[in-house]
């Protein structure tokens, strides 16, 4: 939108109102019921929204390429994405890099990682190895945390579930109103059972906050799944109306965009074809309702 059609739109305003008092008038109606057309709460704020499993930067032929990533996420257009699987300093699959980072930097945006795990490097004077989930953002972060949640960890050759870190929340400063945005990971099993202690979890860490929350994420279940229904009491799916995995030839959705009931209204949802990961993305326009 160009900075001067606001202007215009502001200027014809009263003529609106006049227009409507005499119409009023003409009709009976008191003035009162005339001076309710006019907008008397902020108008919403238009926020385009994505998730994308990146695959630690490999696309569904399993070939390590950024640059294809990049302009797949460029494409979506959105102000703020959440990415799941991306390495920092990982290992040879990635080439060592830290993909969200580079992301951020490629696409111009803000940044946080939150990692899942973080090990001691290979080599001494190396980086930490990480492995996680972050929040690339248009809008400046203005806080952050790496939440923990109930994880059967791949790390530990016997695991048992136990608290650990990877669920990443920013807080987002859009047009002025605080935004909350949580990326997750949940567990990949058949067995669901961690996944019902994982959506406990974020139930309870996001009823800590209050305003516009926005979860996004790679659930490992469909959307009719009993252990996600309890999602669903206090968020809105934003349903893209098509599967999201695997990329090629997609028969199941797994990936979310879901937003707090009440504090925005979603537009629209889709699913962009691309095989530049094992997944695709899930992309939503949503409106945050006026204050």
């Amino acid at each position: 939108m160009s900075p001067r059609r606001p202007v215009r739109l502001r200027l014809r305003l009263p003529h609106v109102l006049l227009t409507a008092v005499l119409l009023g008038a003409l009709l009976g109606a008191p003035p009162a019921a005339a001076a309710a057309i006019s907008p008397a709460a902020s108008p919403g704020v238009p926020l385009r929204v994505a998730t994308y499993n990146i695959h630690a930067g490999a696309g569904m032929d399993n070939v390590f390429d950024l640059d294809r990533q990049t302009s797949e996420l460029r494409s979506l257009n959105a102000d703020v994405i959440g990415l799941q699987e991306a390495d920092r300093h990982w290992g040879p699959r990635s080439e060592w890099r830290d993909l969200a980072g580079e992301l951020a930097e490629r696409l111009g945006m803000y940044v946080y990682f939150a990692p899942i795990y973080s090990l001691d490097p290979a080599e001494p004077g190396r980086p930490r190895a990480e492995f996680g989930v972050a929040v690339l953002s248009r809008y400046r972060i203005v806080s952050a945390d790496n939440h923990e949640i109930t994880r059967l960890s791949t790390q530990d050759p016997n695991p048992s579930p136990a608290p650990a870190p990877g669920f990443g929340e920013a807080v987002v400063r859009v047009k002025g109103r605080p935004v909350h945005v949580y990326v997750t990971h949940l567990d990949y099993r058949p067995d669901p059972a961690v996944r019902v202690a994982q959506v406990a979890d974020t139930r309870r860490i996001m009823a800590e906050d209050r305003g516009p929350k926005i979860l996004l994420g790679d659930f490992n279940a469909e959307p009719g799944a009993p252990e996600l229904a309890p999602l669903w009491e206090e968020l809105t799916d934003a349903d893209p109306g098509a599967p999201t995995f695997p990329a090629q030839d997609p028969v199941k959705r797994i990936d979310y965009v879901a937003v707090s009931k009440g504090a925005a209204r979603v537009r629209r949802a889709w699913v962009p074809e691309s095989v530049a990961s094992d997944h695709r993305a899930v992309v939503a326009d949503l409106v945050l309702r006026g204050r």
